[in-house]
């Protein structure tokens, strides 16, 4: 009995987060009209998000075209196949590594850094405050970050893709020795723009909104504690990584199951 007591209580407490967290996120997306409004407000978060997680995607893209070039260079010519190793590049990270690996590094730097800066104005009373003045924070401070996040991810993610067909050409090429023009020329025949790119960037637009929702939530229902700020921010890299890779597996089964 204590056990199936002990069950239900995990069960409930469940179902009341996640029902929270779903008002939350109605919340969020009523809020969006109000920042649209303040444009400004979502520039600044695009740049304080976007642009300062740049250094991280990029080299972190550079180091994964190089690591994909060689194993794949490995295994292909196994069977003779070496001449595709731009077009498996390519799919590869437009397809799933560029939005994934992209979306879990933007969890890290960009989400943990809106979910501490959140938390902190919540401990220093900054978001009490802006109630007090009858001000909505979603709609002043939460809603442009959200915004800012969803235009901010597929940009990275692109990034991330491009500057690791870079890498590849560098050790495909350069390095290795394949035709130049037979690597640039088999991703040009091979790679559609709207089944592959397009799709590449849906998923990594909602990847945007998981990350982003998921840490304004954190940091915006945390204890007013140092505390409780740190355990947010742990808890947005473990939940927006867990959300990215279980929506990847659907998006991915949703978008190409079919020819």
């Amino acid at each position: 009995m204590r056990a199936l007591q002990r069950l239900g209580q995990i069960s409930l407490s469940l179902l009341e987060r996640w029902g929270h967290g779903a008002i939350f996120f109605l919340e969020l997306l009523q809020a969006l009209p109000a920042s649209l409004r303040r444009f400004g407000l979502v520039v600044q978060q695009i740049h304080a998000i976007g642009n300062r997680s740049l250094v991280i995607i990029l080299a972190s893209g550079l180091s994964v075209g190089f690591v994909l070039a060689l194993q794949m260079y490995y295994a292909l010519t196994t069977y003779g196949a070496a001449e595709s190793l731009g077009l498996i590049v390519n799919l590869a990270l437009v397809r799933e590594l560029g939005p994934v690996v992209a979306a879990l590094l933007f969890a890290g730097r960009a989400g943990t850094s809106l979910t501490a800066e959140i938390g902190l104005m919540k401990a220093g009373e900054q978001i009490a405050a802006m109630e007090l003045m009858a001000i909505d924070p979603r709609a002043r401070v939460l809603a442009p970050r959200f915004l800012a996040g969803i235009i901010s991810m597929p940009i990275l993610a692109a990034l991330f893709s491009a500057i690791g067909i870079l890498g590849a050409y560098v050790v495909a090429v350069l390095l290795i020795g394949i035709d130049s023009g037979n690597f640039w020329s088999i991703q040009q025949s091979g790679v559609d723009v709207w089944r592959d790119v397009g799709n590449g960037v849906v998923k990594s637009m909602v990847f945007g909104v998981i990350c982003t929702a998921v840490a304004l939530y954190q940091g915006y229902e945390t204890e007013a504690t140092p505390e409780g700020v740190a355990y947010a921010t742990t808890r947005t890299v473990v939940t927006a990584s867990l959300g990215v890779l279980a929506m990847d597996f659907i998006l991915t089964a949703l978008m190409f199951s079919t020819p």
